[in-house]
């Protein structure tokens, strides 16, 4: 698609990974939950300077949106530590023991004294204004995973709480839950030496089953996500944070190095018609009984409802805004993003598209002539009150202005799409100063300890499960990949008879195949796999059956697998009375062809019982009730 060597494509990685134990500075356990917090409390922030005096430009974006923030307890999984109402306990040993053994595994440079610091985060994500961080090891020459596209170098591992969870957000106000306030994360950065999407996703890939070896992660959608920093040459880094999707990462890449271009492009054509900053600081003026003229759409709803209109000239942008930038995004687009972020509007109208809101050409020109511009010239309108209308439109001018000289570096939300929508500024080094209330901690005892037992490494287990159990390589991957080598291990190991490919299969496939189907199988707990395998074995039930056994298993859970076994499914003893009733059947086809009758018989018998007992089990049972009709027969 792109020649990513030529356009001197620079990507880094951060991966956050929740660890499966209790939070980082409290004993509360990292359960989140899903009824409504039977307390609000409300909360707002204030930004505070960094160790050297400075002020963190993302800081500086939320203080001045000013927003109020409520905050939902849950009394079982919360304390006044989340509450930011007492000092954080210190920091929580098995969680910094497990980013050390990581570290170490990576082969990375643990610090010998490791300070916990603050990173200044006033958006309303955490109580205190800040997040708390810790930095556990740094990269050496050793420190790199392999990649197919070349060697990705490991730059830095923190240990750090993770943030509370955002259930509204507008323009005064956000509500967080706190149930995931302070569960502890462990962040990998990578070096900048990613130059190819896919090998992007393939070091994502690479450093998740790193962190699954440990066995002391935590599973499930929303427990590790990675953020991207991505950069071309002329262009700059921005941040996309919060990428659930390994799939979705080499996408993501790619519409931005097409976002970065395309912006790179629009910064020429606007030198070229004599553009300058000064051409940006035009008034920001109400243009409402103007647009009485509209007589259909939302505008006309709009104005009828008494909401007030408000534009801005851009002067010498005809056409500009409607350039793409992105498949189904336009410039317009972000200067809609930056109107609804800092603003709180719901978008922008602007001259490029006027005509699909029902504008006529005529009430185009009069609005330019307005705002003090010509036929050559763009604007911008939004309806809603003055003081919300100079916040959006002034964050519009900003916008426009930075792009004549420069592309903004971005924090960046990834859309379902592959694109990526503005956040708020990327924040900067000024963000973080000492943690004055936890001591630091010397790290020698636990890295001596934790050498000595370093979990297996996935490449590792990977051609294990190949060498013992002689499954597939992508078997094998899967497997891993999905948590479930560990429960495969045990199964295969108990029931040597059955399958290890039919095994992982299940616990892989056919699980993926239910999920697509909206089966909930996140329900579905190891042992019902090992009882369902145990069933198995003992010929109570068919493989063909386990699908629609998982599914009602994870549907129902008030359903036993016994329950279903004993209801739909065959005993020996019905077995057996449904193949004598067929022998009486067959009774002379059977003394014709003697032992060659098998085949005949199976099929009858299989017609009735398929589905509800192992085909195995019923070619055996059959077997033994043909030889023994014959030797009776045959006397």
């Amino acid at each position: 698609m792109f020649d990513y060597r030529a356009l001197g494509l620079k990507v880094g990685i951060e991966i956050h990974q929740r660890l499966n134990t209790h939070k980082l500075f409290c004993n509360c356990p990292s359960l989140l939950k899903e009824e409504e917090p039977p307390l609000w409390f409300k909360r707002r922030l204030r930004v505070s300077r960094s160790e050297l005096g400075l002020i963190d430009p993302a800081a500086k974006f939320e203080q001045l949106r000013d927003r109020e923030f409520l905050y939902g307890v849950y009394p079982d999984t919360i304390c006044e530590v989340e509450l930011d109402e007492c000092p954080p306990l210190p920091i929580n040993e098995e969680a910094l023991t497990t980013s050390i053994e990581v570290a170490l595994m990576l082969k990375m440079s643990v610090i010998d004294e490791i300070h916990v610091m603050r990173k200044i985060v006033i958006d309303g994500s955490n109580t205190t204004g800040f997040q708390r961080t810790a930095l556990v090891a740094v990269g050496n020459e050793n420190s790199y995973i392999e990649t197919t596209y070349g060697p990705v170098r490991i730059k830095t591992l923190c240990l750090e709480e993770e943030s509370a969870f955002i259930v509204e957000s507008t323009p005064l106000k956000a509500k967080y839950k706190l149930d995931r306030l302070g569960i502890p994360l462990v962040e990998i950065a990578t070096e900048p030496d990613i130059w190819h999407p896919e090998q992007a996703k393939e070091a994502a890939l690479r450093l998740g089953r790193l962190l699954r070896a440990t066995g002391k992660v935590m599973r499930g959608i929303g427990t590790i996500r990675q953020d991207l920093n991505i950069s071309i040459s002329k262009g700059a880094r921005q941040e996309v944070k919060g990428v659930q999707e390994l799939n979705a990462i080499p996408e993501i890449i790619n519409r931005e190095i097409q976002r970065q271009i395309s912006l790179l492009e629009i910064m020429k054509e606007l030198k070229a018609r004599g553009l300058s900053d000064d051409a940006f600081n035009g008034r920001i003026l109400e243009v409402t009984d103007l647009l009485r003229e509209v007589s259909t759409g939302f505008v006309k709803r709009a104005i009828s409802r008494g909401e007030r209109a408000y534009g801005v000239l851009l002067p010498s942008m005809k056409g500009i805004l409607a350039k793409e930038i992105q498949p189904g995004r336009r410039f317009g687009t972000e200067l809609s993003d930056y109107a609804k972020v800092f603003g709180g509007v719901g978008g922008i109208i602007h001259s490029d598209e006027a005509h699909s809101y029902g504008f006529e050409e005529d009430l185009i020109a009069k609005i330019l002539k307005e705002l003090g511009g010509g036929s050559e010239d763009a604007f911008v309108l939004v309806l809603s009150s003055e003081k919300v209308a100079k916040l959006a439109l002034n964050a519009v001018l900003e916008r426009a202005r930075l792009a004549l000289r420069e592309i903004p570096t971005e924090t960046r939300k990834p859309l379902p799409d592959g694109n990526t929508s503005f956040s708020r500024p990327l924040p900067g080094s000024e963000r973080m100063y000492p943690e004055t209330d936890i001591p630091p901690i010397n790290s020698k005892a636990i890295v001596e300890k934790v050498s000595q037992a370093l979990p297996e490494y996935p490449e590792d287990t990977i051609a294990r499960l190949i060498d013992t159990y002689g499954i597939s390589q992508e078997l094998a991957e899967l497997l891993f990949d999905s948590w479930r080598f560990k429960l495969f291990e045990e199964i295969a190991s108990n029931y040597p008879k059955i399958s290890p490919s039919f095994i992982a299969t299940t616990l892989t496939s056919t699980l993926t195949a239910l999920k697509r189907e909206g089966i909930p199988i996140e329900k579905l707990e190891d042992r019902t796999f090992i009882e369902i395998f145990a069933y198995l074995n003992e010929g109570r039930l068919a493989k063909e059956a386990i699908p629609e056994v998982l599914a009602e298993l994870a549907l129902d859970k008030t359903v036993s697998l016994e329950e279903i076994v004993s209801e739909r499914y065959m005993t020996m003893e019905q077995l057996d009375k449904i193949i004598d009733a067929k022998i009486a059947e067959l009774q002379r086809e059977i003394s014709e062809r003697g032992e060659r009758a098998y085949g005949m018989l199976m099929g009858r018998v299989m017609a009735e019982v398929r589905g509800r007992i192992d085909g195995a089990v019923v070619s055996k049972r059959v077997k033994k009730k043909l030889s023994e009709f014959l030797q009776k027969t045959q006397k």
